[in-house]
């Protein structure tokens, strides 16, 4: 009887925190602040949990009476909100954990059903059709075969050099993808949205400032194209970038110089029907504006590279070569950029690096940084030890960290400034993972089980 009336009472406690965390759930996922300034039962502010807690409470009888009769445990203290972000973030972060150690089991079970469904030698065929599924119709594929012979590339909103390639394509198979077009228009063989459609690409195909735009274009993206594969080298420097965005800037300052009135048909004499009211002083003039902004651009966004060089320092593979001959440039360089590091003793303990086989083996700034970190050499390599924490943790891209300041800017206003790291870390979860949280079966049970076990709690969770 009394194990009976202990699980009746976990019932009760686990479908009140289960009703909490969802609370909780929705002042994350939209970016709300918990806390009001006053959370007593007479505050006309208490904040958005408590007042999400209350109206549930008035749809939710069961939740109503624990309010009112809770002596032991209420579950809307501040300590319970930190204890109950601290589980969801630890869920969320294990079911990531989950998915990426199943990901090679799932894979392997979907290819030996692919196996066994596919009879042999047809598996190239499932690939040619994902690879045309992706075309609307397949006359419109017959017809751009037939006339282009060239398929046109996808685009993509985030990767500027899709554009680059469809800008490419489009240009040196104008006259062939605007007779495609008319094809389609005038042959009396497709839908009637088909044929608007072509219509409506034919007229911009012979628009004589789109014409002018996509000439501009062609001449600037080989060398944007050009900058962006140097820069992807992983054996680079500051002189070496600055080289590159020299010619880079050089050759758009080129085209702007040479941009001349009649650019508009280039070396392609197609029929253009005037249709914007934009002459060729105009075009000129964006054109113009167009190689303005990209210079200006590449000059701001490489104004500080001095920084980049300090990464050679410490690549393993090349402490061999720098035993035989201490990179004295690349050490002034990375002096200048940091001056809060120790030219001398900076100097003295990379030699003692560079002559020690223990340290060749590391193969990257993180390996090499815990390696002093498990051998308790920190105190003895400190300038080291600074330098690889700044390289370590240097961004390689900004879109991680733009999302992050982002989601932060939302969360953390000036109203809430004194909010804790790690409930910052556990709302900024909530917020960034939102659809992924939804999907997380049991996502409340996981984190009553959890919260459960975090710690002895006078209020019953777990049943017996």
């Amino acid at each position: 009887m009394s194990v009976k009336k202990h699980n009746e009472e976990v019932d009760t406690n686990r479908h009140v925190l289960s009703k909490i965390i969802d609370c909780v759930k929705f002042c994350g996922g939209f970016d709300l602040a918990l806390r009001g300034h006053d959370e007593t039962d007479t505050s006309d502010n208490p904040g958005v949990f408590l007042g999400l807690v209350n109206l549930l409470a008035s749809l939710d009888s069961v939740l109503e009476d624990h309010l009112k009769t809770a002596t032991v445990f209420k579950g809307t203290s501040k300590t319970v909100q930190n204890e109950l972000l601290d589980c969801m973030l630890s869920v969320c972060k294990d079911y990531i954990l989950e998915e990426n150690a199943n990901a090679d089991t799932v894979a392997t079970a979907l290819m030996e059903r692919l196996g066994t469904i596919l009879p042999d030698g047809q598996q190239g065929k499932l690939i040619a059709q994902a690879y045309d599924g992706v075309q609307r119709s397949f006359k419109r594929t017959a017809i751009l075969d037939q006339v282009v012979a060239h398929r046109l590339p996808g685009t993509s909103t985030t990767r500027w050099n899709f554009h680059s390639r469809a800008v490419n394509t489009a240009y040196e198979h104008k006259e062939n993808i605007l007779r495609c077009f008319q094809t389609i228009r005038d042959s009396g063989d497709f839908d009637p949205i088909t044929v608007r459609e072509a219509g409506g690409f034919v007229r911009m195909m012979e628009d004589e400032v789109f014409c002018f735009f996509l000439t501009l274009f062609h001449k600037i993206m080989p060398h944007v194209d050009m900058l962006f594969s140097q820069l992807q080298k992983r054996n680079i420097d500051s002189v070496y970038i600055t080289g590159l965005i020299k010619r880079f800037t050089s050759s758009i300052q080129t085209i702007r110089d040479s941009i001349p009135s009649g650019e508009s048909s280039g070396s392609q004499q197609l029929p253009t029907k005037k249709r914007r009211g934009l002459g060729h002083e105009e075009q000129q003039l964006l054109a113009r504006e167009v190689c303005d902004t990209i210079l200006s651009h590449a000059k701001e966004r490489f104004s500080f590279t001095k920084h980049l060089i300090s990464s050679t320092l410490l690549q393993g593979d090349l402490f061999q070569q720098h035993s035989r001959t201490f990179p004295e440039a690349a050490l002034e360089t990375t002096v200048e950029a940091y001056p809060l590091l120790d030219k001398a003793k900076l100097k003295t303990e990379l030699s003692l690096v560079y002559d020690n086989d223990q340290f060749r083996a590391c193969s990257g700034a993180v390996t090499l940084l815990q390696f002093f970190i498990d051998n308790n050499l920190q105190e003895t390599f400190t300038e080291t030890v600074s330098l690889l924490k700044v390289l370590v943790t240097t961004p390689m891209a900004t879109a991680e960290a733009e999302r992050c300041f982002s989601t932060l800017k939302r969360i953390k206003t000036f109203l809430r400034n004194s909010m804790t790291q790690d409930r910052l870390n556990a709302l900024a979860m909530l917020s960034i993972e939102k659809k992924l949280i939804r999907s997380i079966p049991d996502f409340n049970t996981r984190v009553i089980e959890r919260f459960a076990t975090q710690k002895e709690r006078r209020a019953k969770f777990l049943y017996k």
